[in-house]
């Protein structure tokens, strides 16, 4: 699936042809896509690939379209403070995009079938809590993944404000997939095709929208092992923090408020990323056919034959080459981390400095 808006040069413009073309409609999902790179959950000789509207698979791993992830993340209509599990979690470019809305005080759980997605997942989690200014942008709902089939999930689980799963689901799965759900939660599920949410109105009541037409892989169906029994999937318990984490939090809280307030005294954006220019508008493209065959994507275009714009597509090409030549000419200075900056600046031992910075580096 893909090819939904035009291509970016980088994330900042992928989200911006996202926006336009109306797959990310409001602030908090937008702020999300823009805190998380996509391009830094690619293997680095995929990367050029990484501001495509279209799906990614190597092995294992895989990455779906922007725009798939936009409606997603749209649907969830996600708060702090919120319960999340996500089925097939993959890469945990998602999970760690809802970590940023969920806050310290939600919860963000995954399951995938895959350990050695698992394990490039926690390496990439690693690499944003490490590196990423983002993370001190938000509060963040760290995620957490466990190995297993999404469909042998332990009866006794705890269920959840918001579910998503990332496969076809069959027909056959949806009440499993429904029973989830907390009362008032909503989940999201390629289902016989279509993406689709389910809101649970009550103990056996709910409320069922088509998004859009998708295409998926059907989940993987249990293996049962030899004494016939299914391998339960243990889902981790609700985390209990300690006061000195909960005092961290509450510090780092503190110390951004200022930050915010001395900021909108200035007339400055405080916590917020540098102004970026405003890019050229973009078309609702038609949708692509994607082939997976092997390891590499092929796609091509569903294009129109009486549609013949070419003059239109030389001189839009000849504007995109002006206004690159301008961004590139007037680009901004980096950011600065301000929180960053202050934790240093604290009269405090180093060791507490960095327990506040959650030893990450610069």
């Amino acid at each position: 699936m893909g090819g939904a808006v035009s291509a970016g040069e980088d994330n900042d413009e992928l989200i911006d042809n996202l926006k336009e073309a109306q797959y990310i409609r409001t602030d908090l999902v937008e702020q999300a896509f823009r805190a998380i790179d996509r391009a830094d959950y690619y293997l680095e000789e995929f990367k050029e690939n990484a501001y495509k509207d279209l799906a990614w698979k190597h092995g294992n791993i895989h990455l779906s379209a922007p725009c798939i992830y936009s409606e997603v993340m749209e649907a969830l209509d996600l708060q702090p403070g919120l319960s999340f599990l996500n089925l097939g979690s993959g890469t945990g470019y998602l999970s760690s995009m809802v970590g940023l809305i969920l806050g310290p005080f939600g919860v963000n759980h995954g399951v995938e079938l895959h350990s050695d997605v698992i394990e490039y997942a926690k390496q990439k989690l690693d690499f944003f809590i490490r590196t990423s200014d983002s993370f001190d942008k938000f509060d963040f709902c760290e995620p957490s993944f466990v190995t297993g089939n999404c469909l042998e999930i332990s009866p006794d689980c705890c269920q959840y404000d918001r579910v998503y799963c990332g496969a076809g689901v069959q027909k056959e799965h949806e009440e499993y997939m429904k029973n989830l759900l907390k009362v008032g939660g909503i989940l999201v599920m390629p289902l016989e095709e279509k993406l689709t949410k389910i809101t649970r109105t009550g103990p056996s009541a709910w409320e069922t929208k088509k998004i859009l037409a998708v295409s998926f892989a059907p989940l993987v169906q249990p293996c049962h092992s030899e004494s016939g029994k299914s391998r339960l999937v243990q889902l981790p318990p609700p985390a209990v923090r300690s006061l000195q984490d909960l005092a961290r939090i509450a510090i780092r809280s503190t110390i951004k408020k200022a930050i915010r307030q001395e900021a909108a005294s200035k007339g400055a954006n405080g916590l917020k990323s540098t102004p970026r220019f405003k890019r050229r508008r973009v078309r609702r493209r038609r949708m692509e056919t994607i082939v997976f065959l092997d390891k590499e994507v092929f796609a091509s275009r569903i294009s129109n034959p009486s549609d013949d714009t070419s003059c239109e597509d030389l001189e839009e090409e000849r504007r995109e080459a002006a206004e690159r030549t301008t961004r590139e000419a007037t680009k901004p200075d980096p950011p600065v981390n301000f929180l960053r900056q202050r934790v240093l600046s604290l009269p405090l031992p180093d060791p507490l400095k960095y327990y506040l910075l959650y030893y990450r580096e610069k």
